[in-house]
């Protein structure tokens, strides 16, 4: 069974009051291990994907499946638990708190969950991602590519199945980027984690396992490496 499933999606929003499609039947699964570049301008619909699959928003019709489950059936508990528990999120602008350490920043999704161990875990993951030591510097000490390998550790604390990340290399230089996509390669491989990153970079897609290439809310091809 695919960890994510997209079933005959379509997602429609209003604008101005008149409906706009983002995703048109869509159909796609993701299996556990497998690095994914969504590609595709501005508009296509990556973002749109994106959401869905973190719960973070439903489609108009069809069904999107995490882990064999509807999200579109779970009640607002449900909800929280799946995006706590199942989905880590990475975005192009960090999105750490500034008033936080990096050990704070790593540690809150477990302490807001309730969960034991939080400081433990936050020095397992800073150490995955090679930020041992950092751990009592704020985020404004940090480079960009340290920011954004803390907001991977952030995300990856509660040991999701699925990693979503929008545009995460977008804000970094070319060799930083680098580092950045090989720790999602890690991710996909060592830990099985499916991972799914909207990307405008054929460079960065090239790393992928499966390259997803968007159009108008559409897929126009998919390309297994």
């Amino acid at each position: 069974m695919p960890i994510l499933s997209f079933q005959n999606v379509t997602k429609d929003y209003l604008s101005d009051g008149q409906p706009v499609r983002a995703l048109e039947a869509l159909s796609l699964e993701v299996s556990r291990g497998e690095f994914v570049a969504l590609v595709g301008r501005s508009g296509c619909g990556k973002s749109t994907l994106l959401n869905l699959a973190g719960a973070m928003d439903f489609p108009t019709s069809g069904r999107v499946l995490v882990d064999g489950v509807s999200t579109s059936s779970l009640k607002d508990s449900e909800l929280t638990r799946l995006r706590r528990e199942k989905v880590g999120f990475v975005f192009q602008s960090f999105q750490l708190l500034h008033t936080l350490t990096v050990f704070e920043n790593v540690e809150l999704p477990l302490l807001l969950a309730g969960r034991p161990h939080a400081r433990g875990a936050a020095r397992e993951r800073l150490a995955w991602v090679e930020l041992e030591g950092l751990g009592n510097r704020y985020p404004h000490q940090l480079s960009g590519g340290q920011m954004q390998r803390v907001g991977i550790a952030r995300a990856l604390i509660h040991g999701p199945s699925i990693l979503l990340a929008d545009e995460p290399t977008g804000n970094l230089d070319t060799a930083t980027g680098n580092v950045i996509l090989e720790l999602l390669q890690r991710l996909a491989r060592e830990q099985k984690t499916a991972t799914i990153m909207a990307t405008h970079s054929a460079e960065a897609a090239a790393l992928a396992d499966v390259v997803v290439r968007m159009r108008d809310g559409k897929i126009q091809e998919s390309t297994r490496r």
